[in-house]
C-alpha cells in the first residue's frame, strides 16, 4: 500500500481532531468558563492518550493498524456530538474525554504506519510529509470552527465536525485490509516501557519531544483565551490559529535540506530558541494583525520538531516494537499536555498572559540546552 493513503486519513482525522478540540474552548468560553476550566479542559483531551497509547502501540504491533484506526476515528465522531446534544459543562468534558481516547486509537497507529510503509531511505521525509499534511489539516481546521461558530453556532458546528471523521470511516472500510499487518504475537518478555526507557539518548528524545508539544499546544490552547480578553472574535481567533499552521507548511518542505545544513540537534536547539523569542513578544502584541504575523513566525519555528522525533523515536525502536516505541511518545507528550494546561490555566489566572508567556519562553529555551547534549540517533536505521 502506498504511504499516501495514511496521508489521506490524517487530513480528514486531524482536520475533524483538531476542529473538535478548538471548536469545545471556544464552547466553553462562550458558556463563560474560567481560565482555569478551559484549561482543565484542554488537559483532559489528552488523559486517555497519557494513559492508554503505550498499551495502544503494542496493539498495533501485534494485530495492525486498521482496527486501531477504526476505533478511534468512530470514537472522535461520537465524542464531538456530545455537546451538540447536550450543550454544558460536564458535556464539553466528556466530549474531550471521548475525543482523547480516540485521538489514543488513531495517533499512534497513523504514525506506527507511515513508518512501516516507509524504507530507511524514505523515513525522515515520509514523516515530514506526513507532518505537512497534518499542518494542512491544522490549518484548515480551526478557520472551518471559527466562521462556524460565529455563523452557525458551537451546536452546528459539532455536527460539521463530525462530518470531517466520516470520510476516512468509509475509506477504512473499502481500504483499509491493505494496511500493514501485526505480528500475531505478544511482546518479547522483557519489552515493558522500563526496557525502552534505558537508553539515554532515548530518554532526552522524550523529554525534548515533551518540550516542543508543551510550547506548540499551549497556543492552540490559550491563544482563545488571549484573544477573548482583547476582544477579537471567534473568526479573527480560527483565522490565526490557522496562520500558525499553515506556516508549519512551508517549514516542512524545506526540513530535509535544514537537516542536511544543521544536523537533527542543531535543528531542534535553533527551533527552541526562536520559540521561546516568539513567545516573550506574545503579551506586548494586542493588534490582530500583528498576532498574524507573530502566529505565522511563531508556526515557522515551532513546527519542525514534530517529525524529527518522530521519525528518530520508530527508527531507535526494536524491530516489531516500532508501535510501542510511538506509544511511548504519546505516553510522555500526552503527560506534558494533561499537565502543561493546568500549570499554564492556574498560572493565568493568577499572573496573566505575562505569566503564561514568559515561563512557556524560559521552558523552551531550557530545551534548547537539551538539544545541544550529543547525538540523539540516527533517523535512517533500522
Amino acid at each position: 500500500m502506498s504511504v499516501h493513503f495514511p496521508y489521506l486519513l490524517a487530513l480528514f482525522t486531524i482536520i475533524s481532531v483538531r476542529g473538535g478540540r478548538v471548536l469545545l474552548a471556544l464552547f466553553a468560553i462562550r458558556l463563560e468558563a474560567p481560565d482555569f476550566l478551559v484549561g482543565l479542559l484542554a488537559g483532559t483531551f489528552s488523559l486517555a492518550p497519557m494513559l492508554m497509547a503505550y498499551q495502544i502501540g503494542k496493539l498495533s504491533d501485534r494485530y495492525g493498524t486498521r482496527w486501531p484506526l477504526t476505533v478511534g476515528i468512530v470514537g472522535s465522531m461520537a465524542g464531538i456530538l456530545v455537546p451538540a446534544l447536550s450543550p454544558t459543562l460536564p458535556a464539553l468534558f466528556v466530549a474531550a474525554l471521548l475525543n482523547g481516547v480516540a485521538f489514543a486509537f488513531f495517533n499512534v497507529s497513523l504514525q506506527n504506519t507511515v513508518g512501516l510503509l516507509s524504507t530507511p531511505d524514505t523515513r525522515v521525509r515520509n514523516f515530514a510529509h506526513f507532518t505537512l499534511v497534518v499542518s494542512v489539516a491544522q490549518f484548515v481546521a480551526p478557520v472551518i470552527v471559527g466562521f462556524g461558530v460565529d455563523h452557525a453556532g458551537p451546536r452546528l458546528s459539532c455536527a460539521l465536525v463530525a462530518a470531517f471523521a466520516a470520510i476516512p470511516v468509509v475509506m477504512l472500510a473499502l481500504r483499509g485490509g491493505g494496511l500493514p499487518a501485526g505480528t500475531g504475537k505478544p511482546a518479547a518478555k522483557g519489552g515493558n516501557m522500563l526496557e525502552l526507557l534505558k537508553d539515554p539518548a532515548a530518554q532526552r528524545l522524550l523529554m525534548i519531544g515533551s518540550l516542543m508539544m508543551t510550547g506548540y499546544d499551549l497556543f492552540f490552547y490559550y491563544l482563545p483565551i488571549y484573544t477573548h480578553a482583547l476582544g477579537l472574535s471567534a473568526s479573527v481567533t480560527g483565522i490565526i490559529l490557522g496562520i500558525f499552521s499553515g506556516a508549519g507548511l512551508l517549514v516542512r518542505l524545506a526540513l530535509p535540506h535544514l537537516i542536511a545544513r544543521l544536523g537533527n540537534e542543531g535543528v531542534l536547539a535553533a527551533s527552541f530558541l526562536a520559540s521561546a523569542a516568539c513567545y516573550l513578544l506574545f503579551p506586548l502584541v494586542h493588534q490582530a494583525w500583528l498576532l498574524c504575523v507573530l502566529a505565522f513566525a511563531c508556526g515557522l519555528v515551532m513546527s519542525v520538531g514534530q517529525p524529527i522525533t518522530m521519525a528518530l523515536s520508530f527508527s531507535n525502536a526494536s524491530d516489531g516494537r516500532s508501535g510501542a516505541a510511538m506509544g511511548l511518545r504519546q505516553t510522555v507528550n500526552h503527560f506534558t499536555r494533561v499537565s502543561g494546561p493546568l500549570l499554564f490555566g492556574s498560572i493565568g489566572s493568577l499572573l496573566g498572559p505575562f505569566g503564561v508567556f514568559w515561563i512557556n519562553a524560559a521552558m523552551l529555551a531550557a530545551g534548547a540546552s537539551l538539544s545541544k547534549k550529543g547525538k540523539l540517533g540516527d533517523p535512517a536505521a533500522h
